[in-house]
């Protein structure tokens, strides 16, 4: 379990980062600038590399999220959160906070395990 909800905390503050830069970064060099400049074309750039690399991770991040959520026995509307949370910016690290203190108040032999 305790490998499960470490997995769950790295992918999460992955997925986050990426989100992050995908929306406050690349998308705006994207768009911003004019047609045809370098920042620009590194936008675009960064743009298709950054999507693609937070879409497939952001998957692997459903699976382990689902699995952990059912194996602690979460309400439906804190897993909903939690699965949501990848596609909303900024919102996976106060997310990923909140199921940490979770998880430390109703699994104390984690928390022990140094999670």
């Amino acid at each position: 379990m305790r490998n499960l909800f470490t997995t769950y905390r790295v992918l999460a503050m992955i997925v986050g980062v990426l989100l992050t830069v995908l929306v406050f970064v690349a998308v705006p060099l994207k768009y911003l600038p004019a047609d045809g400049t370098s920042l620009q074309t590194t936008g675009d750039n960064l743009t298709s590399l950054v999507g693609v690399a937070h879409g497939w991770i952001y998957m692997v991040y459903l699976v382990v999220s689902f699995t952990l959520a059912r194996r602690l026995r979460w309400s439906w509307s804190f897993t909903g959160l939690v699965l949501l949370a990848g596609l909303i910016p900024i919102l996976i690290f106060w997310v990923e906070h909140r199921a940490t203190q979770k998880v430390r108040a109703e699994h104390p032999e984690l928390a022990a395990a140094g999670v």
